[in-house]
Parts: structure tokens; sequence; C-alpha cells
């Protein structure tokens, strides 16, 4: 209907743009939309993290700029698309970090900051991890190399101290 009426563009990146910036468009929607296995979403999706600038943010920013605009939908496969897509793109706006070996540790760590967000932050989640698991939870996924527990207990006190919303 937008298209029709010449309110909206017809290019992927226009529509990434508009969901990007109009406020008005509900964030689930735009989480449900953009987690979609079409070509076409898939694309609009790309283009929408591709217009994310990370460079030298740390995990934890770039996590809660990415997850700003919309909210995760409800089925895996969804969230692994997003996810898979903000680690390549963190990993393109910061080729010279050397603490992630690749775009896998970034998936894997990002992953593990959203269950540790809902872990901390759920009421529903009776016992909380302490800062021990995640660490645990966290090793080897640097190519089978642990990321600096120091960098890994400092995500959990952030995490700990500031939910990101989701």
């Amino acid at each position: 209907f937008l298209q029709e009426q010449g309110l909206l563009g017809t290019s992927t990146k226009e529509i990434a743009e508009w969901l990007l910036t109009d406020e008005r468009i509900d964030k689930i929607f735009i989480g449900e939309y953009l987690g979609e296995n079409d070509d076409h979403s898939k694309e609009v999706m790309y283009a929408y993290v591709d217009s994310m600038k990370f460079s030298n943010m740390d995990i934890v920013a770039a996590l809660r700029h990415f997850l700003e605009g919309f909210r995760l939908p409800g089925e895996a496969q969804k969230i692994d698309r997003l996810m898979e897509k903000f680690a390549a793109r963190y990993c393109e706006c910061n080729p010279t970090n050397t603490l992630f070996t690749s775009a896998d540790t970034v998936y894997v760590l990002a992953f593990s900051i959203i269950m540790l967000t809902t872990d901390l932050h759920s009421p529903q989640v009776k016992n909380k991890m302490t800062k021990e698991q995640y660490i645990k939870l966290n090793s080897g996924i640097s190519d089978n190399n642990d990321l600096p527990r120091e960098y890994l207990s400092q995500i959990y006190d952030e995490i700990a101290g500031h939910e990101i919303k989701m």
C-alpha cells in the first residue's frame, strides 16, 4: 500500500531505512519481518544491519544498538539469521579487533549475552547464572581458545547491572 501511494520506495535499502527510522512501526513486527527466510526479507535484513555502524564499539554496546529498533522474534531460526548477520557486520566494522578470531566467535558470544540477559533479568528464572557459570559457558568459543576471563567478567557485570531490552 505504501509503495502504491509513493510513500515508500521499492529497493531493499529504502525499506530497511524506513524500518530503521519510522518509529510508528511495531518493533515486534520489524523483528519478525527481518527474521523471515524468503529472499526479499533477507535482503532487507542485510541492508538494515549493514546500515548500522558498530566501529569501535564493544560487543555489548553494539548488541544494545542492534536491538534498539526491533524485538527479537520468537522463532529460533529467525533469531539465528539476525545474530549471524549481526556478527558478520560487527567484524566488518572492527577489522583490527584482535579479541575475536572470527564472526563465529562474535556470534556465539552475542548469543551468550542474550541468554545471560534473559537469565539474570527474567522473573521466571529462579536460579540465576553466576559469573563463574557464565565464564565456563563461554570457554573455548574463540576457535577452541578462551576469551580473557576479565573480559567475560566485565560483560557479566555490565549485563547484571543494565539489562539489554529485547
